[in-house]
């Protein structure tokens, strides 16, 4: 069975995901809200973080679930006033 060839991939090597400043001050049981897009905003509780703060689990109100977001996502994460 032949192989299929992929030519024209860029050369760019990949570039690292970096965490926006206030993902760095999130700690477990911060309140947030996580904006997926404009007008889908879902508020939850910080359940976990990574140790390089690039990964925030968050359990969402409301019996929602809890959902994993990443820095490289484009989900935003906004922390509430308590």
């Amino acid at each position: 069975m032949a192989k299929r060839k992929t030519t024209g991939w860029p050369e760019a090597p990949v570039r690292r995901a970096v965490p926006a400043e206030h993902w760095k001050q999130l700690r477990r049981g911060d309140r947030v809200s996580v904006k997926l897009a404009p007008g889908f905003e879902n508020p939850g509780q910080v359940d976990a973080v990574s140790s390089d703060h690039s990964v925030v689990w968050v359990n969402l109100d409301g019996g929602r679930g809890r959902t994993l977001v990443h820095c490289g996502d484009g989900v935003e994460i906004v922390p509430q006033e308590s």
